[in-house]
């Protein structure tokens, strides 16, 4: 009886699985030419050059007037890769714990460990000042279109028409570069249907005042990354001092609101938006899909195989490869789930209905036909050249966060082989004979990672064979036709870097031996390099004319939708509207919003294992701490990478949280907004109050954040 009752159970769910997976995702059974466009596939990224105020009236009864406006501009600021904002008028600053790593290690002291036990100024003497931080606020915004397109139609041919908006460019940030005492940067929106200029006040005295375990900022680790629930302390704080080494006195910053979100608020976002490519045809999507995306995604995958791989290998160098999960975890499921989106029947045919939909618009005006109605055949011409090409520039290109320490070893010995061909007064000054010895020696480097750099080499060699085939002669120049870690002993077994001595061997042979070494690596270097040049070149030649198509693409959108229809992120300031949701997710409903009860099951479920433990002082949390008190809540607001750190407000323009990811479904944020499913998630404003007073004792902290300034 209970076999039965639980297999009727167990049926019922599958089925009622197939039926809303069927519902979810329409491209089971679908024609595409009744496919139509949605309102919001471009997203809700506004400009503050052009914000949606009546859309906002209309749709939730909210009225933004300027200072609302200017409050929320001013309030917000653009740090690097991420965003921030002011939350006290002595320059206090929050953002995220995973854009904060980086700036962590740099003030780090020996003998401490800020990954495993976090940070605290517990006085302001003892902010710590991080080398290389700094805090843009945007300050002015003018439209410069005229001058910049005046120039790009005052010129010839496509490479011309690209250097004189260049040109344009430089000279209008240069002026006002002069004229404001700003940092100027002339912004291209709508593929260059528009340009602003946006004069940014730089803050490059920027102090470290609180950043958590990474445990806890970056809890449930790679993993976790994009789902829903969630359970993170996302957040650090640093803060902006002025010339004179005082906290920065500013007007404009954010009051917290603790009082938690409801169901179906209405909530901003206002942030720096990295890039997303909504605004391309299917053709040029396609491409990215099939070259680009294709080829970045077998990397982030393949290199994450091998991390896991070495952690298991090496269990006394957890830490330090879990920190390389990070950023390789986080860029494999984007690119992993942007191809999924790309391969998706349906969802290209909403961008075709929207390209079909733009082009019967244009054919309704014979001056814009003739102008423009060219544009979608020209455009999937141009990406079938760019495809003649890419592949083998992609294969020959070894450079990046991944690759192989070994090619770059072997670009220096042939570089040297050449330098040492000509006389001593042509050579380079570090290839002349008071430097040569020095230079030699740095070839090779002091610390090289045998396990790491043999991953990276088994990635790279797959990688080139992904995009050359196994019969391609560089393949078996590399590789002898051999797979997986035998490929890379083949390689290793044939080369003369081996290490420092090896190297110091064939340079004191002298020019010829290195240029005629079997070195694979070597070989490769002299065998692609000439090759790769040409290749480049007719590529990044096919690349310029697809940008002029592209800027005359935006033109016409423009001058068809205006701004109602937002351009493209590009790292330049945006807002962005939406409410508080629940969502569907593996057959059931995610609450909207997460509490410290969670974050405990999670700890006990996962047998207190990595990712999943937790530090001792959170373990041994005090007997009075509310588990009930919300950690993360989601709405579903715009987000893509770049608003990491972005304050999260309400209608009073109130602090509420702190902007951090988004769900799975929301990585094809990169090409189309589906705000069905799609979730942003946000640390809550009252989790971050409780963790500061009850966990960390940050009490100074936690003062200034209640009364919006220092307190002595």
């Amino acid at each position: 009886m209970i076999f039965k009752s639980y297999f009727t159970k167990f049926f019922s769910i599958i089925l009622f699985l197939f039926i809303s997976l069927n519902t979810i995702h329409p491209q089971q059974s679908f024609d595409p030419d009744t496919v139509q466009a949605k309102k919001f596939d471009t997203g809700k990224m506004w400009t503050f050059d052009f914000p949606p105020i009546q859309y906002w009236k209309d749709t939730y009864g909210f009225t933004a007037t300027e200072e609302w406006l200017n409050h929320v501009q001013l309030s917000t600021l653009r740090i690097p890769g991420c965003t921030a904002s002011f939350v006290s008028e002595d320059g206090l600053i929050v953002t995220n714990h995973h854009c904060s790593t980086w700036h962590r290690n740099a003030v780090e002291e020996e003998g401490e460990d800020f990954y495993r036990d976090g940070f605290y100024a517990e006085t302001l003497e003892d902010e710590r000042l991080v080398p290389n931080m700094y805090a843009d606020q945007l300050k002015l915004i003018r439209d410069v279109t005229d001058q910049v397109i005046d120039a790009i139609n005052t010129a010839e041919g496509d490479e011309n028409k690209i250097k004189a908006r260049d040109e344009k460019i430089n000279e209008i940030e240069n002026l006002y570069n002069e004229q404001t005492g700003l940092k100027c940067e002339v912004v291209s929106y709508y593929n260059g249907g528009r340009y602003a200029l946006h004069g940014y006040k730089r803050y490059d005295k920027v102090k470290l005042v609180f950043i958590g375990e990474d445990w806890v900022g970056m809890y449930g680790g790679d993993p976790d990354n994009f789902t829903y629930p969630r359970y993170n302390l996302d957040y650090a704080f640093f803060r902006i001092y002025d010339e004179d080494d005082q906290p920065l006195k500013t007007e404009n910053y954010y009051n917290w609101n603790t009082s938690g979100v409801e169901l179906d608020e209405l909530l901003f976002i206002i942030g720096s938006p990295g890039s997303t490519s909504r605004l391309k045809t299917a053709d040029q999507l396609r491409f990215n899909r099939d070259i680009t995306y294709r080829n970045y995604s077998f990397l982030m995958t393949s290199m994450l195989t091998e991390l896991y791989a070495l952690m298991e290998k090496y269990p006394e160098r957890q830490d330090e490869f879990a920190g390389m999960l990070s950023f390789v975890g986080n860029s494999e499921k984007v690119a992993r789930n942007v191809v999924k989106g790309l391969n998706d029947p349906y969802l290209i045919a909403r961008k075709e209905a929207f390209d079909k939909n733009l082009q019967i618009e244009i054919a309704k005006d014979p001056e814009l036909q003739k102008n423009y109605g060219h544009l979608w055949e020209s455009i999937k011409k141009n990406r079938e050249e760019a495809k003649k090409y890419s592949e083998k520039v992609a294969a020959y290109t070894v450079t990046g966060r991944l690759a192989p320490t070994y090619f770059k070893i072997a670009k220096s010995l042939v570089e040297l082989a050449n330098e040492l061909k000509l006389p001593e007064d042509e050579r380079n000054p570090k290839y002349k004979e008071d430097s040569l010895e020095e230079t030699i020696n740095s070839i090779y480097p002091e610390k090289f990672d045998h396990p790491l750099e043999d991953a990276r080499l088994k990635v790279q060699f797959d990688y080139i064979k992904l995009n050359l085939g196994n019969d391609h002669s560089i393949v078996k120049l590399l590789t002898n036709n051999q797979t997986g870690y035998e490929a890379v002993e083949y390689a290793k077994s044939k080369s003369v870097i081996t290490g420092a001595e090896s190297i110091k061997e064939i340079a004191a042979q002298g020019s010829q031996a290195i240029l005629e070494s079997e070195d694979p690596f070597i070989q490769f270097i002299i065998r692609t390099t000439d090759e790769l040049k040409e290749l480049q070149s007719k590529y990044d030649q096919i690349n310029e004319a697809e940008k002029v198509l592209s800027q005359l693409l935006g033109e016409v959108m423009f001058k068809i939708y205006g701004t109602s229809i937002p351009p493209d992120a590009n790292r330049s300031m945006r807002i962005g509207d939406g409410q508080v949701k629940t969502v569907e997710y593996n057959g059931t409903i995610a609450p909207y919003f997460t509490t410290f009860y969670g974050l405990y099951d999670r700890y006990y479920s996962h047998n207190k294992e990595f990712p999943w433990d937790l530090p001792e002082r959170w373990v041994n949390y005090p007997e009075d701490f509310d588990l009930s008190t919300p950690m993360n809540f989601i709405t579903d607001i715009d987000v893509i990478g770049g608003q990491s750190g972005s304050p999260i407000v309400n209608r009073a323009g109130e602090f509420v949280g702190v902007a951090f990811d988004g769900n799975i479904e929301s990585i094809i944020g990169n090409f189309i907004f589906m705000p069905e499913t799609n979730r942003s998630i946000t640390v809550a404003a009252e989790g971050i109050i409780q963790a500061l007073r009850d966990i960390y004792k940050a009490d100074r902290l936690l003062n200034e954040i209640k009364n919006n300034k220092i307190v002595k």
